[in-house]
Order: structure tokens, then sequence, then C-alpha cells
């Protein structure tokens, strides 16, 4: 390729959404942002209670408008890809046209679901077909919600298309299923990377729920879907050709693990927004009882790879505290919460962030207090130190999450890769190699983008190579941060997880 090319990238997050364009030359990529926009579900009430929903057309517009923005602002695109947050999808009718709003995975609909999923197929079976970490808001659990609802009414065709999906069948007029993001419906074989017809049947006859007409033909990432219509939007390539839409590693964290620039097999990685996904790139799930007693999720790949992996709460608890203090009328800026944060003494209080009782939207600050009541600690007194209290009991999650995934799946670690815009918090990353006991490579920022670009690229056959060449092309084109452990705060560690979980450091001693 002699040519600059200039790839489209759509990546939509739980609270915002861009377009980036990525343009690869001289062996590297930059990135330019052409639109971004914000994004959060939609309270709706109902006779049920508060219902969560996304408003999904409102992304379709913003998405048009950034793809539009980007040829004006850079050029001809040479491919597009889209990725996306897991599990949510929109029901189409046949035409493509919404059958109703898209709920959002926060939303209560789903509360006690999986119970009623489990009388039917137990736990274990289940998990030895799917691998998946049980979460409530997974899709075949709100497919259940669903039809409780009457969104899936008899006789009527439905085809549910989880969101990347959705979109790029606006764009292209064809319906498919991207395999790293239909990997988290909790319908797929993880062995076999298809829809599990065992899984199906068992669905359809002792549950009365048949989701054979609903679910799209798979493709695997870097598959070519189609190009943009040109009656939906003229967004065309370099020779005037319609421009592909490739189906790239369409759930934002396969598009992110892509992206992981290491240069030895014995990493684990963290992807660390919204969410934080903490785990191991394997070859093979890992189906164990210990491995489903310890909710680790078996998540597809790009190539064929599995993300061992389990999701930590992340950054959600942290936005949503700094969303509710400046709803109280505190004017805090980001610059000076960390350093606050980083002032505040280490490990006074600390929480397991992944209870429940830091799921849903609201007032973290208060949570944070009845869990230090609960557990005898004291209560932070200080916006410091409610984030110190964050970071601090994300730390701690990572540490466990590391530890048990090199535990259950045999496998060594020797560096811990992070990636996203999380990594923005350097206390964070030091506290993440302070907690591991690991060194920390820091980089890129914008992992989930140049993830999307390298496969939409190689796809679109711009380039080629496998995951190794990805990366380096990745790492060619940012900069990273070291992060070294200090190991005299191990004990500290130590004392801290026997705090929180007693139960899980006896049987460790």
């Amino acid at each position: 390729m002699s040519e600059p090319a200039h790839i489209g990238a759509v990546d939509l997050g739980a609270s915002s959404g861009r377009v980036m364009v990525g343009t690869l030359a001289d062996g590297r990529i930059t990135l330019t942002e052409t639109r971004r926009f914000v994004n959060g579900a939609v309270p709706v009430p109902t006779d049920d209670g508060e219902r969560l929903y996304w408003d999904v057309l409102r992304l379709w517009s913003e998405i048009r408008e950034g793809l539009l923005a980007a040829v004006r602002e850079v050029g001809p695109l040479a491919a597009v890809g889209i990725d996306t947050w897991a599990v949510d999808y929109g029901l189409v009718r046949e035409g493509g046209a919404l059958a109703g709003p898209g709920a959002a995975y926060r939303s209560a609909r789903t509360r006690g679901v999986p119970d009623q999923l489990f009388a039917a197929v137990p736990p274990g079976e289940l998990y030895g077909v799917n691998g998946l970490q049980v979460q409530e808001f997974n899709t075949v659990f709100q497919l259940l919600a669903e039809r409780r609802d009457g969104g899936l009414p008899d006789g009527a065709p439905r085809t549910m298309l989880l969101l990347p999906d959705l979109l790029t069948s606006w764009l292209t007029g064809t319906q498919v299923a991207e395999v790293t993001n239909a990997s988290t419906t909790g319908l797929l074989d993880a062995r076999s990377r298809t829809w599990s017809t065992a899984l199906l049947e068992r669905l359809r006859c002792e549950l009365d729920l048949d989701l054979d007409p609903v679910l799209p033909p798979l493709v695997e990432a870097g598959t070519q879907v189609g190009t943009v219509r040109q009656e939906v939007l003229e967004v065309f390539g370099p020779d005037g050709s319609p421009t592909p839409v490739v189906a790239v590693g369409s759930h934002d964290t396969a598009s992110a693990v892509v992206a992981v620039p290491t240069e030895a097999p014995d990493f684990a990685y963290i992807s660390c927004g919204t969410w934080s996904l903490v785990g191991l790139e394997l070859d093979e799930p890992v189906l164990t009882e210990a491995s489903r007693q310890a909710n680790f999720t078996n998540e597809l790949g790009v190539d064929g790879t599995v993300r061992y992996l389990k999701n930590v709460m992340g950054l959600w608890v942290f936005n949503e505290a700094v969303r509710t203090w400046r709803s109280q009328g505190l004017e805090v800026s980001y610059a000076e919460i960390d350093a606050a944060a980083e002032a505040c003494q280490a490990l006074r209080t600390v929480v397991d962030i992944n209870d429940d009782a830091f799921f849903a939207p609201g007032d973290m600050a208060a949570r944070i207090d009845d869990y230090a009541r609960a557990t005898g600690q004291p209560l932070p007194r200080s916006i410091g130190a409610y984030v110190r209290c964050i970071n601090d009991s994300l730390a701690l999650a990572y540490r466990r999450a590391v530890r048990e995934a090199t535990e259950l799946s045999g496998h060594t670690v020797n560096v811990l890769h992070m990636v996203g815009g999380g990594i923005r918090n350097r206390l964070l990353c030091q506290l993440a190699a302070d907690a591991t006991g690991l060194r920390v490579l820091a980089g890129p920022t914008e992992a989930t983008a140049l993830g999307n670009i390298v496969v939409a690229a190689r796809g679109a056959g711009l380039i080629d190579g496998d995951l190794a060449a990805l990366r380096r092309l990745v790492r060619s084109s940012c900069e990273l941060a070291t992060y070294l452990p200090d190991p005299t705060t191990a004990a500290q560690w130590d004392e801290a997880e026997q705090r929180i979980f007693p139960e899980a450091a006896r049987r460790r001693s």
C-alpha cells in the first residue's frame, strides 16, 4: 500500500460514542476524531417500575454525521468497522425496521430471570456450553424477559441484532451476528464458535422460547459484511466505489484486546473503561467447574482466540460518584480529584467493587458509606478519600482476578497490559502494579479504536498478517508508560484482601 488509507471506526460506549478515522501510512496509524457524542440509558416509567432504554435512533444519527464528517475532514474511507458494548440488541421486523426500543443492560427487567433458566438448564450444564460468567444482563436472560413482556409475539417475524450488527445492517442491508459479541449472548457454543443447537432446543422444549427464527447467521471478525448503501449514506472509497463495511471485533473489549501491544505470549490485560475487563488470551476455553464457581467468562476473540476474563465493575463507580457530586452542586475537576486521591492514605477503606450495591446508577459515596459501616471500616470524609477508596478497591479486584485467571487456566503471567481510557488515571495504573506485583505497561488509550481499525483494514485487504502483526502495527503507533510494582506494599494488599474477603484468604493460607 503506497498511498495513505483512511479507515472509519465507530466506537460506542455506554457513556459516550465517537467516530474515529485511522490513517494508515508509513507503517503506523494516526487517529483523528471526527465526532464525539454523549450516550446514556433513558429511564422510562412503566407499571413494573422504571426501565432503561437506549436511544438507538439518536446514536444512528450521530454515527451518520460522524462518517460524513470523516469524509469531509480526512477523505474517502477505505473501510468502516463498528464496535459497541456487549449483550444489548434491537429486535427488527422484516425489512429492518426496529420493533421497539432497545433495552439497556442495567435495566431491572432481568431481576430473577436467571433462576428461571437454571430451573430448566442447571448452571453447570449451561457453563459447559457457553462458558459465560453469570450476569443478569446476559442476552439469553434479556430474551426471556423480552418474551415475558410481549416483545417476541408468536407468528411475528423478529430478528435479534446485537447493537453493532444492527448498525451494520442499517449501513449495508445485511443481517449477521459477529462472533466476538455473539459470544456474550449465552447462546453460543464456546468450543465450536457456533449457535448451540442443543441449548436452543432446551430453551424451546423446556421454556417455550424458540430462538431459532430470531438468530441471524454468524460471521467471524474480519469478514466483509457488505458496502455502505448509497441511499443510506454517501460514503465512498478512494476509487469512488462504495466503502466496505467489515465486521470487526464488534464487542469493544474484543477490539481492545486486539490492540494490546504485547511482544510476548505470557501477558494479562485490563481493558479499563466503564467496565474493567481483566483476563488472559487463550487458545481454548476453560470450562471447568472451578472456573464456573469463580465466575470467569470465556468470551470469543479475534482469530480464533478466547478472552478468558472477569468483569470488574470498573470506572462506572467513579463516574457515577462524580456525576452525583456535580448534581449536588460540587464543582470538581478530574485533575483535582486525582491529586486529592493520591494524597490520601492507601487502603484505609476498601470495598468489594463487584458488590451488587454498586451496579445500578446512584449515589456511590453513600453506598461506600453503607459498605464501610457494614464491614467496620472508617468512612471516607472527603472526595479524595472516596476516590482513593474506589481506586484501591479496583486494584484489589484486579489482583484477585489476575491471580485466579492464572490459577484456573494454568498459564503464567509476566506482564500486565492496561489499555483504554482508564489508563489516564496514573494512580490506578501504579496501584494495579503494586497490587498484582507485575510490571504494568499502559497504552494505548485508544485501544478499542485501534483494534477496530486494524481488523477493518485487514478485512478490506489493506494490510496482511496475524494478530502478532496487527499488534506490532499498534505498538508502532502509540506510546507506552511503564509502572513497576513496589514490593514493600505487598503486606498491605494482603491485609486489605483479608479484611474484605476473609474466607478466600483463609482458603489460600
